[in-house]
């Protein structure tokens, strides 16, 4: 599952550029221009990442990094600071404030992807790699393999995405529009009820074992994948 990162910056030409390398890297974006879209988009499914730049309309990376680091839900999300700002004292009082890396425009696409694979992989060492096991249904997020005992299954690649999804975010209800962002991304026009198709398939693909009851339908809200049926 692609790393959703929040980019924080409200220079439109530097944040479309930097969409664009994260994009191109595979990673899933959101975007925030001020202080009021950054706190809008950090909501379920919280971003994996935050890219945020020193200063915007409506606040500074300091003050929403802050409070970042103080909600429960979010203070565990690494956060890289870009700035302009390159004196010692600065770059300080970013790290003080609980920023993971910290970058100084101008800065090369390169060193930038290589800052944010090394920060994911402190936060999360294993868990984009780790072998998934809920009830004997098993995904190995590295061979693409998932198997029910020892059984194996056939699964679509989009269904794949959309296990490994669930399973990592198991008892949580999520909208169709969250997994279309989570699972699609961003940028791709899906259909809110091509999420209905993919489920449908989903629970056919890990059926056998009354497995498929465990991708729920929430009525009003959505689809969880849980155990408690």
């Amino acid at each position: 599952m692609s790393a959703r990162i929040l980019v924080v910056e409200d220079e439109a030409a530097i944040r479309e550029m930097l969409c664009f390398v994260l994009e191109q890297q595979g990673f899933n974006v959101i975007e925030a221009e001020d202080l009021q879209s950054a706190q809008d988009r950090l909501v379920e499914p919280y971003p994996d990442l935050l890219l945020l730049d020193w200063m915007f309309p409506g606040g500074n990376g300091i003050s929403l990094a802050k409070d970042v680091k103080r909600n429960e839900h979010t203070k565990d999300i690494p956060i890289i600071m870009l700035t302009a700002r390159g004196e010692e004292e600065d770059k300080v009082r970013g790290l003080e404030v609980g920023a993971d890396d910290y970058m100084t425009k101008p800065f090369s696409p390169k060193e930038l992807v290589a800052r944010i694979k090394a920060v994911l992989r402190r936060a999360k060492p294993t868990a984009l790699e780790e072998v998934i096991d809920v009830k004997g249904l098993t995904l190995d997020p590295v061979s693409h393999r998932v198997s029910l005992g020892e059984e194996p299954l056939n699964v679509g690649p989009t269904e794949f995405k959309l296990l490994h999804f669930f399973m990592t975010h198991c008892d949580r209800v999520f909208s169709r529009e969250q997994l279309l962002d989570q699972v699609w991304g961003t940028n791709v026009y899906v259909e809110d009820r091509t999420v209905d198709v993919h489920i449908r398939r989903l629970r056919k693909a890990i059926s056998g074992q009354g497995h498929e009851q465990f991708v729920q339908t929430v009525r009003g809200s959505g689809y969880r994948f849980s155990t408690r049926v």
